[in-house]
């Protein structure tokens, strides 16, 4: 079968490797059908993302179609059309034992750390499946993982009624942010980015203000928007250069900041920017149990994901979609892989 994997930074190749088969009674063997390109995906590319390891089997957005189940399944049956949890945790150590396997100490990510799901078949247990509506399409459904990395940055922000948002960079991520944040009904939605076109479709969107990054100084222009006190949560979505120092310099006091990035690359930071208003200073990795969550707002168009695609490529011309990317083509939203077909 055919599956794509990262030799090394740089080196992606599309390779032939055996039908997986099921090791343990709660084992489903599932037909791969979509997966979804994300910046991280990217990031294991470029060799950019710290977490990842190679060779490696990438693909963290998956959608796939149960074809056989082990003895012991009986939560999902044969036909079922599913989206697979990527967290992988040990379920005892301290962050498990306090309900966070997001970040287990022995954490493992389908797709970063064990192999994930660009292939035509994979095996997982039955209990990281997670039914998928039935008016879904399976590449609008690689849409639903994003999902579940939005509520958890708007959870670890705890966005509310009382709050003034700031997205920092409206690509796939920010978008996803903005509609979850949306449900919550911040007093006022900041989006600020360097592309107008971003701009235009935050604006479209229902973002209540955007800030062109090129033109304007966003903490500035932040202050401005919310009578000289800042945004009471900032998520840097854009996790590039002073992106971070941008959000702290933006944020008011006793505020939260929510990071997104997975890059080592050295940064600067201003103490004094974080102590004198006392801010929170948050990571946000992956997700915590919330799939249920982003499924029933797919099913229920509460979050609407249909179209959010905009472009999509056969599983053995991932190359091409890597390189449409790296193109920076403003046209792209999100790129997913179709598989088998």
């Amino acid at each position: 079968m055919n599956a794509v994997r990262i030799v090394k930074p740089g080196q992606l190749e599309v390779f032939q490797m055996p039908m997986p088969e099921l090791q343990d009674p709660g084992d489903v063997l599932l037909r791969m059908t979509a997966g979804g390109v994300c910046g991280s995906d990217v990031g294991i590319y470029h060799g950019t993302n710290a977490a990842a390891t190679y060779p490696r089997i990438i693909g963290h957005e998956m959608v796939g179609v149960v074809e056989q189940v082990g003895s012991a399944v009986d939560a999902v049956s044969v036909g079922d059309r599913v989206i697979v949890d990527q967290v992988v945790a040990c379920g005892h150590c301290y962050a498990c034992r306090h309900d966070r396997p997001n970040v287990c100490g022995s954490l493992q990510v389908r797709g970063v750390h064990i192999d994930g799901g660009y292939r035509e078949y994979m095996v997982v247990p039955s209990a990281d499946c997670h039914l998928l509506p039935d008016d879904l399409s399976d590449t609008d459904a690689v849409m639903i993982e994003p999902t579940t990395i939005a509520l958890q940055s708007v959870s670890r922000g705890e966005v509310t009624e009382d709050d003034d948002l700031l997205i920092l960079g409206y690509g796939a991520l920010g978008s996803s942010i903005m509609r979850v944040a949306q449900l919550l009904h911040p007093h006022v939605i900041i989006v600020a980015d360097v592309d107008p076109a971003k701009l235009e479709d935050a604006r479209a969107a229902g973002a209540d203000h955007v800030i062109d990054g090129r033109s304007e100084d966003v903490a500035t222009r932040v202050r401005e928007l919310t009578e000289g006190y800042g945004a009471t949560v900032s998520i840097d979505a854009a996790c590039v250069g002073e992106s971070l120092m941008t959000a702290m310099e933006a944020t008011g006091n006793a505020g939260r900041v929510v990071n997104m990035g997975l890059s080592v690359t050295p940064i600067e930071i201003n103490r004094f920017a974080i102590t004198s208003k006392e801010l929170d200073v948050r990571g946000s990795r992956l997700q915590r149990h919330k799939f249920p969550e982003a499924i029933e707002l797919a099913r229920t168009h509460r979050v609407d994901l249909r179209g959010s695609v905009s472009h999509t490529f056969p599983l053995v011309e991932a190359q091409r979609a890597f390189g449409l990317i790296d193109s920076r083509d403003p046209s792209i939203r999100k790129v997913a892989l179709t598989i088998g077909e």
